[in-house]
């Protein structure tokens, strides 16, 4: 949460002319609901498998030379029958990091200035406890893409660079 998936996603997929789709709106448009009242209808383990449905689903559409950007929420990829999926489709995956402080400010203002509820935030502590209990598995990804104090389009930029396609 808080690292720019979104923004960075919609900032590159401008710069390359690609689709992008953040999985969590896919999961509302099926689900007929926002995520927050899917955690609180039916809780986290209601969510994962809205979540893996998408997923399974999005990655069926993905062609080879597929050129599209997708956010995965922040648990997505935590989650081993998700990166199963995500590694048989052997697509390129980056993890956008930064201090878990600076993740947790970026949470605080992106929830003050869009009324965006976080059911997972809760408070610092819990916060920075469930980034480093995820980030092990986020380390997983093909690149890891550090933002901490960076503009969205400079870090898109980093990334059209470090992946080449520039």
């Amino acid at each position: 949460m808080g690292a720019g998936k979104s923004s960075v996603g919609h900032a590159l997929g401008k710069k390359l002319g690609w689709a992008f789709e953040d999985l969590d709106e896919r999961i509302e448009r099926r689900e007929s609901r926002k995520v927050a009242d899917i955690f609180r209808e039916f809780g986290e383990s209601g969510f994962r498998r809205a979540e893996h449905a998408a997923l399974k689903e999005l990655l069926t559409e993905l062609r080879p030379g597929s050129e599209r950007i997708t956010a995965l929420g922040g648990g997505a990829f935590v989650q081993k029958n998700n990166l199963r999926l995500i590694e048989a489709c052997n697509a390129v995956t980056v993890f956008l990091d930064a201090d878990a402080a600076e993740l947790w400010r970026r949470c605080q203002d992106q929830g003050k200035q869009q009324g965006i509820e976080r059911p997972l935030l809760g408070n610092l502590q819990g916060f920075r406890e469930l980034y480093e209990a995820r980030r092990p598995q986020y380390l997983k990804a093909r690149l890891r893409q550090e933002t901490g104090g960076k503009t969205v389009q400079a870090i898109a930029a980093a990334l059209v660079e470090t992946l080449g396609l520039d």
